[in-house]
């Protein structure tokens, strides 16, 4: 099963997926189904025998273009309930998509490919991290004060987004850098603390980021700091590169 149907990429997974509500496993499957219901990543649809919680129809759930009339369900574990946590397209013109649950990840307490944990959402196969270790010289300007400046910079090559820097704390002025309470998570770097950027009077919120403990495949960016390429003055060999642009 691959393949675009209606508009959407449907896929099936080799990996065993579960899904965790209550301290319950509410899924366990090793034939989950990947769905692209946006272009970024893609979304776990588990067969239904997979499924061991009860199901509790909450009626229509919301209409796809693409993947047909919805009917919501409560999931219920163990005296715990997710109310619309699952939705099934039973009716689907998308035929693949009849005997399968998709549950809320949000909604779910841990998600688990094999025995790892994973958060956001489930990885993208075709998504790819490098990390390489540079002696580019990279130069960081914010209105024109050089906020940060290095020649062993670590340079992260990730599908969709522009290269991003990092670089070592020693070679931050962290003097200028004021940490922020954001905290995001990404689902093949890991939970990234964030800091605000004061030159003069004025303060760029969330400029840059750091990752304490990435996950493996990104170690290489432990304690470095990159800063958003977008909102700030990249000088790489002593050229300025163009700003992306970015949803970010």
């Amino acid at each position: 099963m691959s393949g675009n149907k209606g508009g959407i990429r449907v896929e099936q997974s080799a990996k065993r997926v579960r899904a965790y509500l209550g301290g319950q496993v509410v899924a366990d499957t090793i034939r989950p189904v990947l769905v692209w219901e946006v272009p970024y990543y893609p979304t776990y649809y588990i067969p239904l025998e997979d499924v061991r919680a009860e199901l509790v129809p909450d009626g229509p759930g919301k209409h796809s273009a693409s993947r047909g009339d919805a009917t919501a369900y409560t999931v219920k574990a163990d005296g715990v309930q997710a109310p619309g946590a699952a939705v099934r397209y039973e009716q689907s013109p998308i035929e693949e998509l009849r005997g399968l649950v998709r549950l809320d990840w949000n909604a779910m307490d841990a998600w688990f490919e094999e025995d790892e944990q994973v958060f956001v959402h489930p990885r993208n196969p075709y998504h790819r991290v490098d990390v390489l270790a540079s002696s580019r010289h990279v130069r960081i300007e914010v209105d024109g004060v050089t906020v940060a400046e290095s020649g062993s910079p670590h340079l992260l090559f990730e599908t969709g987004l522009p290269v991003r820097y990092y670089l070592p704390k020693t070679h931050v002025r962290m003097d200028l850098l004021e940490p922020s309470d954001t905290v995001t998570g990404c689902p093949y770097k890991g939970e990234a603390e964030y800091w605000s950027v004061r030159v003069g009077d004025r303060v760029h919120k969330d400029l840059a980021w750091s990752y304490r403990h990435p996950l493996p495949e990104s170690q290489k960016i432990a304690g470095l700091i990159a800063f958003y390429d977008e909102k700030v003055d990249v000088f790489v060999d002593g050229v300025r590169q163009e700003r992306p642009k970015t949803k970010f």
